[in-house]
This record gives C-alpha cells, structure tokens and sequence, in this order.
C-alpha cells in the first residue's frame, strides 16, 4: 500500500519548492548583475566608489543605523499595543534586540533561516501568543509596504515622460501574432488566478490587521516611524548617487526606490540578492539619469552599508534559535 503523506510532508514539499525557485530566482539575478558588471568593467564600478568622500560613507552609515532603530521601533509600537492586560510589556530593547537578530539572519543566513523565522522565535521567547506574534510581523510588513506605497507617486514625473517605446523592443510586434482566441484564454487564466490570490491576500491582510484597525493610533504611529525609515533610506542613497555629481533630488530618489522596494517583494530571489541591485541599477540609470556605472556603485554601496549595520544581531541570533529548538515539539520528551 503506497503511504498518504501528512500535512507535514505536504507543506515541507512546498517548502522546498519554493526554496528551489528562489534559489534559481537568486542565481538568475546575480549572473545578469555579475553580467553588468563585467560589460561595465570592474576597474571602472570601483573608481565611482573610490570616489565616494569618507564623511558621505560615514554619514550614510549613520542614517542607515537610525533607519533601522525606526524599523524596530514600528513592530514595537504594533507590539506594545497588542500587550494583554496584567502582562508585562515588551521593552524596546528586547524588540531592538529581536529586530537586529531578524536583520541579520536575513542578510547572512538567508538560505536556512528566515529574518521573520527568527523575529518571530523571539517574540514567543519573551512570552507573545504565537498568533499575536504572527499577526503582528504581517502588520508590521503591510505597514511598511503602505509607507512605501505612498512615495510611488513621487516617480510619475519621470515614469510619464520616459519613452517607453525603445524598452518595448519588438515585445508588441510579436504578441500582435498571437491568436486572439489564445490570447483570451491566457488572459481569462490569469485574471481568474489574480482574482483568487487578491481574495485570499484581502482575507490574510483583514485577519492580522482587525486588532489594529480598532487602535488607529497605534497603526498612525507605525506609519510615522516607517517614513522615518524611509527617509534615512532616502538620505543613505542620495549621498551616495549625488556624491558623482549628480543633482537628483530627494524626492526623486524616494520615488525611484520605492519602485525598487516593490520589485523586490516579487518571490524569485532570496532576501533580494541580485534582484535589488540589478532593478536599482536599471531603474536608475533609465528613469535617474544616472551612468549604468554610478547606479552599480550606488546598488553595491547600498547593501554594503545595510549588511554592515546588521551585523549586531549576530550576536542574538545563537540564543533566539537555541530557544525556538529546545520548545520545538520535536524535542519535548
């Protein structure tokens, strides 16, 4: 008799197969970055960051840092208020601790450890419910994704007079031969998948924020400390990429990014690798004028200095996860 696999079984599966186009994701995006870099010429990238003055690198490094106590500072107030009465309440520096340990399991060890895996194991070590947990690093994410949302529009200016034609390429040309009929089918699949995935992100989106909604405050709190963050990313880019002498203002660079924060959300890549440098690269270059050279310089700088900043949650890390494996129901005896 052939065996009925578990639930288990069946989300350790998917798992996998996901992990696996991820990875393909990932090694796709870093052959196509490593491929720019070579056509541009190594020599050349590392003269653009050579030049970069040491107090804008130093000053970068400073508002990266102020960015991210402003990221830990959001999931603590969306904490902090999902506190049951007669708890004792999540201290910032436990959520600043937990927040840095998720940082850098995301940037170091995104192949066996999750950045919101590892949030999440602290949360449940400082006594959260696991679905208050759970809920609240989705809040936390929508809240995020909702701040960046509304610098989208700061890119119009440029995204409506960009001629669009010569990306197109042959692009129209070729789907005018597609059968009509095929194309009907293909677009009615797609639409009724949408459809689905959109009713099923509502349902989630409504199940981990209906705590929040009665606290509006609480979310408008989240929301201001997200645009803190958000600044400090603006600023961290604008040092860079004007330090070439470029002119491009802060706004546009807001807007640029947030095309690139989206882009990177899509699930083909591990924790963004290669995807973010190769989006922010072309994004750039074609919508911000600037050289291919200064947008590479400005991708790699850019996560350099956000790796280097999350390096103190490594030494978190080892005790979150000794924590989440020895309350593993796997090992209760």
């Amino acid at each position: 008799m052939s065996e009925i696999p578990t639930n288990k079984q069946t989300r350790w599966s998917k798992v996998n197969k996901t992990f696996v186009l991820r990875a393909v994701g990932t090694l796709i995006s870093i052959i196509l970055l490593i491929d720019l870099l070579y056509q541009q010429g190594w020599e050349q990238i590392f003269a653009v960051i050579r030049q970069i003055p040491p107090w804008r690198l130093i000053l970068a490094l400073g508002l990266m840092i102020i960015s991210r106590f402003a990221v830990a500072a959001r999931w603590h107030v969306l904490l902090h208020s999902a506190d049951a009465p007669g708890n004792d309440p999540i201290t910032f520096r436990q959520t600043l601790r937990i927040t840095f340990a998720g940082l850098f399991a995301s940037n170091f060890l995104p192949t066996t450890v999750g950045g919101d895996l590892v949030r999440f194991a602290g949360i449940i070590q400082v006594g959260y419910d696991a679905a208050v947990g759970a809920a609240s690093l989705i809040a936390d994410r929508l809240v995020g994704m909702a701040g960046m949302a509304m610098a989208v529009p700061l890119s119009f200016p440029v995204l409506l007079i960009t001629d669009w034609t010569g990306l197109g390429g042959g692009f129209s040309e070729h789907t005018a031969k597609l059968e009509p009929g095929l194309a009907v089918t293909v677009l009615g699949r797609w639409a009724r998948k949408i459809w689905s995935s959109g009713q099923r992100a509502i349902r989630r989106i409504y199940e981990a924020l209906k705590f929040w909604l009665k606290q509006p405050r609480a979310l408008l709190t989240a929301l201001g400390y997200t645009w803190v963050n958000m600044l400090c990313l603006f600023g961290v880019l604008s040092l860079i990429v004007n330090s070439q002498g470029q002119a491009m203002p802060l706004w546009l660079i807001g807007g640029l990014y947030s095309l690139v924060y989206f882009v990177t959300l899509i699930p083909i890549s591990i924790n963004g690798y290669g995807l973010q440098e190769f989006t922010m690269t072309l994004i750039f270059s074609n919508l911000g004028r600037a050289s291919i050279s200064e947008g590479l310089a400005a991708a790699l700088v850019f996560r350099t200095i956000m790796m280097l900043v999350s390096l103190p949650g490594a030494l978190f890390v080892p005790d979150i996860l000794a924590s989440r494996r020895k309350s593993s129901p796997d090992n209760a005896q």
